[in-house]
């Protein structure tokens, strides 16, 4: 084992970049050579069934088959020409991940021969094994029908020669099987909801979209170190190994010169992400070593959420290419900073105004007022389903721990647009407006529309901080799937803003007349009215502290934030009524749905775990114990080496320093021995437990601590061993690429 690690290790230092050759265009020339967008569509469809899916698209008209018919014989058009055998429903099951099943073209010409085909049948629908993917009861295994559908408004797009067709999953009874149906419905609830409180301003607006700009981190490690590392490859994270002596205390790995060999693999990601319509913009080297970023122009949230799932895919597949391996996972490496994938967020008009920016008017700016205040009563209403949203079992170990934000849901705004609620909540109504007929409103804070150019600082322990003109979820993880928190956001919002509407429009009759002015007026200072109640009602949400304090905690449970650790218990939050009933009026989920999904995730955060303890378990007994164990009988065979040789005096003074390696090693073996021994047993009875709530909690509570402890142990072990006995790499091996 030691033969093969250094054997490894020579290999990683001796790889050399391979040699990437762009395509001879301008990015601008190549982007979205793969995918099938408006562009192809007005070159492979007839007009007026171009004009048709466009109405689709933008308005939600509904898909004819006999246009789908037609969009599938263009498609296959594009797709041959583009060297494409077969097609895929595409969609994200409740894995976290993408699935695909793949057909060809291929039918019976019923002449003995062949015939290639492709219609809008099989365009739009096919059945997958809906038994056979994460349901929570939904789908039992004599229940195996499932529909996956086409969802027009994402892109399909080619993967070497198959045709993927972005689709929604769903089950034989309806229920959503995937993430991208309910946040189809989310992003629909929030629209109709935004759009009409937008009318309010501007009776123009036809629609509201949702925006997101996912910021993805994630670790490269050499192929060989990861193939050497049993715990990585079977669970995404190093569950052992002592801290480098180096590791990112130098601050000199964040935006520092990007290695030759990770640069080459960049450029070739970032020449395939483009071909694939993904909008990607920034690259660059992050705090922790071994740690990159790569980040997108803004999309649309459902574009953006299925990009950001492709991009995923093709980044495992690239960095093979290169001797790499991509690491997702949150927390791979101890001691140092994980990874998030921070999903800016905002909303905008169809004719191009961003809801959360400032403007250059008076009613411009109470317009940014109410959408600010209107997120934030969402998010304060719905503080621990945003945790719930985005908590796993590898997230866990990541937030609250180097940069991460707490697991505590707060917003940071920031000194200007703080005091700015802060005058509406205090002010008199009639020193806030001062009215002029229908020539609109004014604000008596003309500053404002000067002063709002970097309106806010940057607080990085704040798990949902407004930026500008966004918010920034900043506790999203690096290896989640993001439409969890888009659902739980835009639903969180589109009640917020239902609310406020029910409530101003009731304000406004008897406003005019006590008034006696326009509707107009009354509106405006309806708006204030309500305003003025839910900056009072959502201040315990504002916090523009120190995220890490221990003060915050005690503060944000004062505040009655939820402040709940516990990974399966934070998962109960889906299920409390006033969750179950924003999902269920809005439409984006039932609780039959609701149910099934957390059955889902407390029965993913057991198996995660129990994973992890079994690896543990295999890794300690079957090689730390030993090679820690024949180290020490070397030293043994020293010290009676050293009494034969030396007087007892001199042996022993000589030996003393082996000795006490000796009696340490037998102290650590044991502790191992017992800690993996009663991890065992506390699985056994963890796994009795029927109910999937309490056997996830159970192994929270009883089986992962012995994680630490073991790890603990181990971990003394790697500084007294032997180095060449060492069967792993190490943290100074693994994170440092040349």
């Amino acid at each position: 084992m030691e033969a093969l690690r250094f054997q490894v290790v020579g290999e990683a230092f001796k790889k050399k970049p391979l040699d990437v050759t762009a395509p001879s265009e301008r990015p601008c020339k190549y982007f979205g050579k793969k995918v099938f967008n408006r562009e192809k569509m007005y070159k492979y469809l007839p007009k007026d069934v171009y004009e048709k899916m466009i109405d689709v698209m933008d308005n939600g008209a509904q898909l004819e088959r006999k246009v789908a018919d037609a969009v599938a014989e263009g498609m296959k058009q594009w797709a041959s020409e583009n060297g494409v055998t077969h097609y895929t429903h595409w969609f994200q099951p409740l894995t976290e991940g993408t699935a695909e099943k793949h057909d060809s073209f291929i039918e019976h010409d019923g002449k003995g021969g062949m015939v290639e085909e492709f219609t809008g049948k099989l365009l739009v629908q096919q059945e997958p094994d809906a038994s056979s993917f994460p349901s929570g009861g939904i789908r039992s295994t004599f229940e195996a029908r499932g529909y996956s559908a086409w969802d027009p408004t994402s892109p399909v797009f080619i993967i070497d020669d198959t045709l993927c067709i972005p689709t929604v999953f769903i089950s034989y009874s309806g229920e959503a099987l995937d993430y991208k149906a309910p946040l189809l419905r989310a992003l629909h609830a929030v629209n109709v909801a935004a759009t009409d409180v937008c009318h309010y301003f501007d009776p123009s607006v036809k629609k509201v979209k949702s925006n997101l700009g996912w910021e993805q981190e994630y670790f490269l490690v050499d192929e060989g170190l990861y193939a050497a590392r049993p715990d990585l490859l079977l669970t995404g994270r190093t569950l052992m190994g002592h801290d480098s002596a180096k590791n990112q205390q130098m601050e000199d790995h964040y935006f520092g010169s990007i290695p030759e060999r990770v640069a080459a693999f960049m450029r070739e990601l970032e020449i395939e992400a483009l071909m694939l319509g993904i909008p990607v913009k920034t690259r660059h080297n992050e705090v922790a070593p071994n740690q990159f970023e790569l980040a997108p122009i803004y999309e649309e949230t459902n574009l953006a959420v299925d990009h950001n799932m492709l991009l995923m895919s093709v980044m495992k597949r690239v960095a093979r290419k290169h001797g790499f391996r991509v690491l997702l996972h949150e927390k791979p490496f101890a001691g140092i900073n994980g990874s998030g994938k921070h999903s800016n967020w905002s909303l905008s008009t169809d004719n191009g105004v961003l809801l959360h920016a400032p403007g250059k008017t008076p009613e411009q700016n109470l317009r940014f007022a109410t959408f600010i205040v209107e997120t934030l009563m969402g998010v304060y209403r719905h503080n621990g389903l945003l945790k719930a949203s985005i908590m796993s079992a590898t997230n866990a170990h990541r937030l609250g721990a180097n940069e991460a934000p707490p697991a505590i849901v707060s917003s940071f705004l920031g000194k200007q647009v703080s005091e700015l609620l802060d005058h509406i909540e205090k002010a008199d109504v009639k020193d806030i407006l001062a009215m002029a007929g229908k020539q609109g409103m004014k604000m008596d804070i003309p500053e404002i529309p000067e002063l709002f150019i970097d309106n806010t600082d940057r607080n990085r322990t704040s798990p949902f901080a407004f930026t500008g003109n966004r918010f920034e979820f900043r506790a999203v993880g690096s290896e989640a799937n993001c439409a969890s928190a888009m659902i739980a956001l835009n639903s969180a919002v589109a009640e917020a803003l239902v609310s406020f509407k029910k409530r101003v429009d009731a304000k406004i009759p008897e406003l005019e007349k006590q008034l006696e002015g326009t509707s107009h007026s009354a509106t405006f200072h309806a708006i204030i009215e309500v305003l003025r109640d839910d900056i009072k009602t959502c201040k315990p949400i504002r916090f523009n502290g120190n995220g890490y304090s221990d003060e915050w905690v005690v503060e944000a449970e004062k505040r009655g934030l939820d402040v709940e650790k516990s990974c399966p218990k934070i998962f109960e939050r889906y299920l409390d009524e006033e969750s179950i009933q924003m999902f269920e009026s809005l439409g984006v989920m039932t609780r039959k749905e609701l149910m099934a999904r957390n059955e889902v995730k407390w029965e993913t955060y057991t198996k995660k775990i129990q994973i992890e303890a079994r690896v543990l378990g295999d890794l300690s007994m079957n090689h730390i114990i030993p090679v820690a164990t024949r180290y020490q009988s070397e030293l043994l065979t020293n010290l009676n080496h050293m009494a034969a040789v030396f007087p007892v005096d001199t042996a022993d003074k000589l030996s003393s320093r082996n000795k006490k390696i000796i009696l340490e090693i037998s102290e650590r073996t044991s502790a191992i021995e017992k800690g993996v021994e009663e991890l065992v047993n506390a699985r056994k009875l963890a796994n009795k437990i029927e109910d999937e709530h309490e056997k996830a909690i159970a192994y929270h509570d009883k089986v992962e601590p012995y994680l630490d402890k073991i790890r603990y142990e181990i971990d003394k072990l790697e500084l007294i061993v032997d180095d060449s006995l060492w069967p792993l790499p190490k943290y100074r091996e693994l994170l440092f690429i040349r």
